[in-house]
């Protein structure tokens, strides 16, 4: 079914088709039965799939990144089909628009998208707001993704972290900490390894002093060289934090075919162009660890094959974005059922 509607989604813009796409589905589920249908075509249920990572229980190990739904607006409709996860955001403590139209766009000889959407967010009190209002929480693992405003300097960036944390806390099953977008000027300046411990310690204070503490990852840049990924190994260790989300997108355009004008904007790449290196991050980190955390595959994924490259590689959890948008929503029972196969 997607096949036939794809093209005509691809006739619009990235964010035009997002919001059709995501809307179209949302007043789809409010028909009588049509929850149950989607979740009869896109659901695999087989306890062969759960996965026990970081102290959750995951129903299978397939999850939506962050940046389809940054506000919290689709939670529901997307675990209709059939994500064992959902991870919101990325969110800051105030809203922005973030950059300017058109930020979005599709290379599709690649297979890829280029962002640079700039952390655009209705902010973290309203999607707090939404995630305490949701009927059924059984079975939603979810995760919230937090970021800093633009408008933050570097060196109050904790207080930005520090509020999304206080925000999300008692809504979300995990928190992934974002230093690692190429779409705020000077974040990505976070990944170093001072202000980035700095960041996680602090969160990791407020989170020991909770009840029960939440896990907390970070979300990796794929750009990173082999001495700063031997830095991040280092600090996971140093700070205790659950894992490692590797990667998000890539500011390289190595190999890219698309025209070359398009393939210029300025932002990050995301999508097959990405599969090779972000495989190379997981498997460069799960070796010089020796399996001490848990990482997130994420980056390239359009099949079960990519998958479980991803998980042999040592991701413990997968999740996909762009391939979801190029292959539909079959994408995630496909890579459930290879999944099986393989077993």
């Amino acid at each position: 079914m997607y096949k036939l509607v794809k093209p005509l989604f691809f006739t619009m813009s990235p964010e035009t088709a997002h919001h059709q796409v995501t809307g179209g589905l949302h007043r789809f589920n409010k028909i009588w039965g049509a929850k149950s249908l989607l979740k009869s075509m896109y659901t695999v249920e087989d306890p062969r799939l759960n996965r026990e990572v970081f102290g959750l229980t995951f129903k299978n190990p397939v999850g939506l990144a962050a940046g389809f739904d940054k506000n919290a607006e689709y939670i529901e409709d997307m675990m209709g089909l059939g994500f064992g996860f959902i991870e919101i955001g990325t969110v800051t403590p105030r809203p922005q628009p973030g950059n300017d139209k058109p930020r979005m766009f599709r290379l599709v000889a690649d297979e890829a998208l280029i962002n640079r959407m700039g952390f655009n967010n209705q902010g973290a009190d309203v999607a707090a707001g939404r995630l305490q209002k949701l009927k059924d929480r059984k079975d939603l693992i979810i995760g919230g993704n937090i970021g800093k405003n633009k408008t933050t300097p570097n060196d109050e960036a904790v207080q930005d972290y520090i509020y999304c944390f206080n925000a999300l806390f008692e809504y979300v099953d995990y928190f992934v900490v974002n230093v690692s977008s190429p779409n705020t000027p000077g974040l990505r300046d976070l990944q170093e390894k001072e202000p980035l411990k700095k960041i996680l310690n602090t969160l990791q204070d407020l989170n020991h002093a909770r009840y029960k503490p939440k896990p907390i990852l970070l979300k990796i840049a794929p750009d990173l060289t082999d001495p700063q990924l031997d830095d991040i190994v280092e600090i996971v260790t140093e700070t205790k934090i659950a894992g490692v989300i590797a990667t998000n997108t890539t500011i390289s355009r190595t190999g890219l075919k698309s025209d070359s004008a398009l393939a210029s904007e300025t932002g990050g790449v995301s999508g097959k162009p990405l599969a090779k290196r972000s495989t190379e991050v997981i498997r460069y980190l799960s070796e010089r660890s020796n399996r001490a955390f848990p990482i997130v595959g994420v980056g390239g994924i359009h099949s079960a094959a990519d998958a479980i490259e991803k998980l042999q590689a040592g991701a413990s959890l997968v999740q996909v974005y762009t391939g979801f948008i190029y292959e539909g929503p079959a994408l995630v029972s496909q890579i459930c059922k290879g999944l099986l196969r393989s077993m």
